[in-house]
């Protein structure tokens, strides 16, 4: 067996149906007396549910999370932390509010209790994300990484269909690049393929059965393996490109990485075989990238950027972002045969042998 490197970072996970009721628990086992509830607008409801439960220990709720974590945004969270003096944070909801506690926590080092509602699996790494004059910039720091994750299955009952399928994607995503990675071991590639098997497996049932608790449950678990697998390997062209087009041109995430993925995946297929033969094993498909994009498709997840409010016209910009700086991945990251990713899935193509 080759030599490798696995460092993986203590999180506690508390994960079943009714898993949300131990939220005042979890939060006195941090020493938490004033948490800060964030949430969007949209979970604005399930954020005044966790304050309920935590009673005198609440400092507030900040409704306000928005995508992609603008900078003025965080400043604004940072400052309503300090301002009701919050000893620790509690997160509800998806990717942007889980990005947002992570913005508070770079600079203020608050302990994060997160509570997912979808499968993005931002919970799990040390990943934070920035954007900044219309440039999302990502990095890694141990401050915000969470103490502790609760997930509860009921709390996704509610989660639109299609919102449920594009964020599976984007779990999905975390678990192929993993296994190209070049900083994957062993243990990371087990986690990934099992990742992508389960999401495989539940994703069509939580579309078409959302009230369905044990599809939510092993969608939930898929997302847990997929953050893991994302927070110790270093991923390459799609979350790359997911980042330009989301950052730069405010793309929806989730719905990004559904439609990049497929492409991205034929993108690197000569380069990585062994990943390919992984994925198509797990997803019970012919080849790895026309597996995807059956799934999505499947799924009813969006599966062209010209869908999801790409413009034909700044799709040269956009790959010009994209290959500016190097990067792992591995096929070379070169202008021509990104920008012919790109158009594939502006136009949605089904990434073919």
């Amino acid at each position: 067996m080759r030599a490798f490197v696995h460092d993986q970072p203590s999180i506690r996970v508390v994960f079943g149906v009714g898993s949300f009721d131990r939220l005042a628990d979890e939060a006195r086992r941090l020493g938490a007396q004033r948490a800060l509830v964030l949430s969007t607008a949209g979970q604005r409801r399930a954020a005044a549910d966790a304050a309920r439960r935590l009673d005198s220990a609440a400092a507030g709720v900040y409704a306000k999370a928005v995508m992609h974590v603008p900078i003025e945004t965080a400043r604004a969270a940072r400052d309503a932390a300090e301002r009701l003096g919050a000893d620790s944070l509690i997160a509800i909801g998806g990717g942007s509010t889980i990005g947002l506690a992570k913005a508070i926590a770079l600079e203020t080092a608050l302990p994060i209790v997160a509570i997912p509602t979808t499968y993005s699996g931002s919970e799990m790494t040390s990943i934070y994300g920035l954007t900044e004059g219309g440039v999302k910039k990502t990095g890694r720091d141990r401050r915000v990484l969470a103490k502790t994750v609760v997930y509860d299955p009921t709390l996704t009952v509610t989660v639109p269909p299609r919102v449920s399928a594009t964020s599976g994607m984007n779990a999905m995503a975390h678990c192929v690049e993993a296994l190209y990675a070049r900083d994957g071991d062993p243990v990371t590639s087990v986690l990934a393929a099992e990742g992508i098997r389960v999401l495989a497996r539940a994703l069509p049932i939580v579309v078409t059965a959302p009230a369905h608790l044990d599809a939510r449950g092993d969608a939930l678990y898929g997302a847990w393996l997929a953050g893991t697998v994302l927070g110790a390997t270093t991923m390459g062209v799609h979350h790359k490109l997911c980042h330009t087009l989301g950052g730069s041109f405010d793309l929806p995430h989730a719905e990004v990485h559904a439609v990049v993925l497929p492409h991205a995946t034929a993108f690197n297929r000569g380069a990585a075989p062994d990943a390919m033969r992984t994925i198509a094993s797990a997803l019970g498909a012919r080849d790895a990238a026309e597996g995807i994009y059956d799934l999505a498709v499947r799924l009813g997840a969006p599966t062209a950027l010209s869908a999801i409010g790409m413009r034909h016209e700044d799709l040269d910009r956009a790959a010009r972002l994209a290959t500016e700086n190097r990067y792992d991945n591995p096929r070379p990251i070169e202008y021509e045969s990104v920008r012919q990713l790109l158009e594939d899935a502006y136009r949605g193509t089904r990434p073919l042998v």
